[in-house]
């Protein structure tokens, strides 16, 4: 039976890698697929992967209709096997539900990869709509790292190298952003609720320690 899966993540952990070989697998055995995206780090129109692979793909751009624009594609006499969404977070809620439409009316298989939550640990709009119609979430088990060592979990914003929660739910950036542009970094819990980014970690172990005094 076809399915809507959403495979989740937080940032640095494989999705895009993921989609990319779903993508291979599929068109090695002569399988053709559409693969939307929204404001990947290529640029427009772009699937990458932080491992340096990447294939053309349809902008999902705010509005369109991707129910409509599968529907107008196998009109003309595209041939499409299954549906590939990366950056599936940035979508509207009704963009996810014409996804659901894909799978429930068209037969076809539709693989989102996604951040669940936002850099105020905030779900995403896209994100929570594919949570509650998706037939299966999946976790992907490549664990990205908190600079501590630990599992990360949450996705922090920097600016400067310190990390910010205020304002708005999308701004483009990445992982391997200089520190004063505007980017983002893995953490675990611990230190995104004490916003210790590596820069402040970085900054705090240079300073000298500061001792007690005590007087005779």
């Amino acid at each position: 039976m076809p399915e809507l899966v959403f495979f989740s993540g937080t940032m640095d952990c494989g999705k895009s890698t993921l989609a990319l070989q779903i993508e291979h697998n599929r068109s090695a055995r002569g399988l053709k697929g559409l693969i939307f995206t929204r404001d990947d780090r290529a640029g427009e129109g772009k699937l990458s992967s932080r491992l340096g692979l990447v294939t053309d793909a349809v902008e999902a751009a705010p509005g369109m209709d991707l129910y409509g624009y599968l529907v107008e594609q196998m009109t003309y006499g595209g041939k499409v096997d299954y549906v590939i969404v990366d950056e599936a977070q940035f979508l509207a809620p009704d963009q996810i539900d014409q996804l659901a439409r894909i799978v429930d009316d068209l037969a076809l298989d539709v693989f989102a990869f996604g951040i669940t939550t936002d850099f105020r640990t905030k779900l995403f709009p896209g994100s929570q709509r594919l949570i509650e119609l998706a037939d299966r979430v999946e976790t992907l088990q490549v664990e990205a790292m908190c600079w501590c060592g630990a599992r990360a979990t949450h996705n922090a914003r920097t600016v400067g190298g310190e990390m910010v929660v205020e304002g708005e739910q999308v701004v483009v950036g990445d992982v391997q952003r200089s520190a004063e542009e505007v980017g983002y970094e893995v953490l675990c819990r611990r230190h995104h609720r004490k916003r210790m980014t590596s820069a402040v970690a970085r900054a705090v172990a240079l300073s000298p320690d500061v001792l007690p005094v005590t007087s005779d």
